[in-house]
């Protein structure tokens, strides 16, 4: 949904080969927000969503559950922790491809969405399917004082909110501090998790963002998990209430419970859980902790680059 850097391994080049033999985009929107410049185009059977020309969304036209880019599908990985989820927030609307998949596959979840861009809204609905019903709803406000302000209890928290400024895409920084942490932590039930979608690499390009992150995060939580994505530049951190802390092994087990059961209906449900780093990379102990008055996010893109 939100912005990343692929990976150009053998899937990615045969999408961009396809992509460079078939006809120009078709427009279908394009329209600048006090927020972003938007654009909508459809191209080799796919429906992209850009924001100020960088990547956001990826739906195929055939399949609209398809064609999103991998990291939406850690945001599944809650149901390791938490198999009674009844209600969810998200930051961060995008195209929509968690809100269509969360909708299609687990219909009595009340998944409730809060986007700062009235316009990203408008387009998700008319341009990605969005629906907006019982359980789908989606509120026009930011997400650090929609959380704050709410009286809710959630069972998972869902963040994949991105900005751009000259270095590239960065996560606001009122979103990425100890002090938003912990009002997250606050409004989540008791075995509450949080998953949060950032940009970027354990080791290398970005990696200061990533363990910056998780370092604020393990301040706040008793657990945090990194997930990086093996097709695409990005790491989704789990954060849980949960103080033991869990190893793949026991994740994959639960993992494997919840396919048969038929809970969870995504097949590469369990090749995610095993994308799990166990290890914490040795330079993550010397990054920083993000607060409300220091919080230099997009200082941190200028690292590794």
């Amino acid at each position: 949904m939100k912005a990343m850097r692929p990976i150009w391994g053998p899937v990615w080049v045969a999408v961009a080969v396809m992509i460079a033999a078939s006809a120009a985009a078709q427009v279908v929107f394009e329209a600048t927000s006090p927020y972003h410049n938007i654009r909508v185009e459809d191209r080799a059977g796919m429906r992209l969503l850009t924001f100020d020309g960088t990547l956001q969304t990826r739906m195929s036209l055939a399949d609209p559950l398809s064609g999103h880019f991998e990291y939406i599908e850690y945001f599944h990985l809650p149901w390791l922790w938490n198999t009674q989820v009844s209600r969810v927030l998200m930051i961060g609307l995008g195209g929509g491809s968690a809100q269509r998949q969360w909708a299609a596959w687990y219909p009595e979840v009340q998944f409730e969405t809060v986007e700062i861009d009235p316009v990203v809204v408008r387009v998700a609905r008319e341009y990605f399917g969005l629906r907006d019903g019982p359980t789908q709803k989606v509120i026009v406000s930011d997400g650090r004082l929609h959380v704050r302000r709410s009286r809710q209890v959630w069972d998972v928290v869902l963040v994949d909110a991105y900005t751009e400024n000259r270095y590239g895409a960065f996560i606001p920084y009122h979103l990425a501090t100890r002090e938003f942490f912990g009002i997250v932590q606050d409004r989540l039930s008791p075995n509450g998790v949080m998953a949060y979608n950032a940009i970027g690499t354990l080791s290398g390009w970005q990696s200061d963002v990533i363990c910056s992150l998780y370092r604020t995060m393990t301040d706040v939580f008793p657990q945090v998990y990194l997930f990086p994505a093996q097709s695409s530049h990005n790491v989704v951190l789990i954060a849980t209430r949960e103080a033991r802390r869990r190893s793949r092994a026991e994740l994959e087990q639960v993992a494997r419970h919840l396919q048969h059961s038929g809970r969870i209906r995504l097949s590469q449900f369990l090749t995610r859980v095993r994308a799990l780093r166990e290890s914490v990379p040795s330079h993550f102990a010397r990054c920083g902790i993000l607060t409300d008055d220091y919080a230099p996010v997009d200082g941190l893109l200028t690292r590794g680059r």
